[in-house]
């Protein structure tokens, strides 16, 4: 879809009969109307585009991968590790309760959620109840006051790309799962 320039605008108004001679009710109606159908087939287009297919964040893309890799190196890579290994005894509970940072490689978990809760874990932390047990106390931070959609899903797409092809296949099938049974 290509946007329309001043001189189609112009031919549209002419050929409904709305000129200079025409009122300017009847052509603050027709622009009004003009912009209802532009953002309507706006819709259009954004609806075919989400879906399913775009619940999935694919770490095949290679410029998403490439966004990424300096956010993970920037804002993650501390916790879990320059190559997702995570912490050291990730599975113990330290002295204050709380777990290390898991690792994001094939030999943690986190290709065991759907991308919806990646996604919501990556923007607000863990949060009891929602993304973590009640109760549960996280030193994982949420990132939504500091990184934009865009990088959240480049950075999940950054992990993921990490991971063999058995995981990224179970992965797959639990977001879409999750995408139709929350839809």
């Amino acid at each position: 879809m290509r946007a329309c320039g001043r001189s189609e605008i112009r031919t549209a108004l002419d050929l409904t009969g709305v000129g200079a001679g025409e009122s300017t009710l009847n052509r603050g109606i027709f622009i009004a109307t003009a912009a209802g159908l532009a953002l309507t087939a706006v819709a259009v287009v954004f609806t075919s585009q989400t879906g399913a297919a775009a619940a999935y964040i694919n770490p095949s893309d290679a410029a998403l991968v490439a966004r990424g890799k300096p956010v993970y190196a920037q804002h993650c890579a501390a916790c879990h590790g320059a190559d997702g290994e995570g912490q050291p005894n990730w599975r113990e509970r330290r002295p204050d309760g709380r777990l290390p940072a898991p690792p994001h490689d094939a030999t943690g978990h986190t290709w065991h959620h759907p991308d919806a809760v990646l996604v919501d874990i990556v923007k607000h932390g863990l949060v009891p109840g929602k993304t973590a047990p009640d109760a549960y106390q996280s030193d994982m931070p949420a990132f939504e006051r500091i990184l934009p959609d865009a990088d959240v899903l480049a950075v999940l797409a950054y992990i993921k790309s990490g991971w063999p092809e058995d995981a990224l296949q179970a992965q797959r099938e639990v977001t879409l799962q999750h995408y139709e049974r929350n839809r």
